[in-house]
């Protein structure tokens, strides 16, 4: 069994691996913030924060970092629990402790085993067009032809086995 402690370290480890080296910003452990918040640079939240956030490089929730709001960064690592949408330009990373309710936009997406969310994903993989448009042109018209005779056939063939059942 993994203690409390033992599990806040690794956390704490692999945020520490994925943070920036210069966080412009930290609202730390025990601190409320509620508000609007634009930093230009990295963020670190430990404590709770609601209201408007948005950052030109990373956001980081830590595990004990309560966040409510809609986040747009370019990287976005969640540890604590987040309610709100997260779009980010570059990745998304939930680690083991992390808790998401709402939709992620990101051309990459990294979820440890633990993670808990409910939400839309939408993985853009760098796209900024039409991300249906996209795929449906990438299915092709010959496919979706081929799956519709395939369909109409099926049932032609049921209807033939289905009038010799009843002689």
């Amino acid at each position: 069994m993994v203690s409390l402690s033992t599990l806040d370290k690794t956390v704490r480890g692999k945020m520490m691996a994925t943070k920036n080296e210069n966080t412009n910003c930290i609202i730390g452990e025990g601190s409320v913030f509620n508000g609007r918040f634009y930093v230009n640079g990295s963020i670190l939240i430990e404590g709770k924060f609601e209201g408007d956030i948005k950052t030109d490089d990373q956001l980081i929730v830590g595990p004990t970092g309560k966040v409510k709001t809609d986040i747009i960064a370019k990287r976005v690592t969640i540890a604590g629990t987040l309610i709100g949408n997260i779009v980010a330009s570059e990745e998304v990373n939930l680690l083991q402790s992390g808790k998401v309710l709402g939709n992620i936009t990101t051309p990459k997406l990294t979820i440890e085993p633990g993670v808990i969310t409910e939400g839309k994903v939408t993985i853009t993989s760098g796209h900024s067009d039409d991300l249906k448009r996209v795929i449906e042109e990438s299915f092709g018209e010959e496919a979706e032809v081929i799956f519709g005779n395939l369909g109409k056939k099926g049932k032609k063939e049921k209807t033939g086995t289905d009038d010799k059942t009843e002689e």
